[in-house]
């Protein structure tokens, strides 16, 4: 029985976040990601959920030897460094181990720097695909 128990908690500790849409949108606000660079915060909850459905443990492992982390899929080659990635860039300067807990700042801290440089959110692919263009009423804050 002891075992069984231990079983259930390691079981439970060890399942992602899925952070509820009226949680990441606080997130967002509280981060100043609505109106950072024009993009609305339907934008930014419409990319999360298609990227990950608002998973913050998500990962994706890419044909280029590279992964995707986090409630935003930040991918290891440019902006984060998982120590198995050949040539990261780490422009955020981040452990990529860091976007998958259940704290989403630095996540967001990133997602910033990488829709400045962008100067949009083209940069992820559901986003293009799934929200540009889209009714996004859905995932009004």
């Amino acid at each position: 029985m002891k075992h069984l128990v231990l079983l259930c908690i390691l079981l439970v500790a060890s399942q992602a976040k899925i952070l509820k849409k009226q949680e990441l949108c606080k997130n967002l606000a509280a981060q100043g990601m609505n109106g950072y660079q024009h993009i609305t915060l339907p934008n930014w909850v419409c990319t999360a959920f298609h990227e990950s459905g608002y998973n913050t443990q998500a990962t994706n492992h890419n044909t280029d030897g590279s992964t995707d982390y986090g409630i935003l899929q930040i991918n290891s080659r440019y902006w984060c460094q998982d120590g198995k990635t050949p040539g990261s860039k780490n422009a955020c300067n981040i452990s990529c181990s860091k976007l998958l807990d259940d704290d989403i700042t630095d996540d967001l801290k990133c997602a910033k720097k990488i829709a400045g440089e962008a100067k949009g959110l083209t940069p992820w692919v559901a986003w293009k695909s799934k929200c540009r263009g889209h009714d996004l009423s859905k995932f009004k804050c």
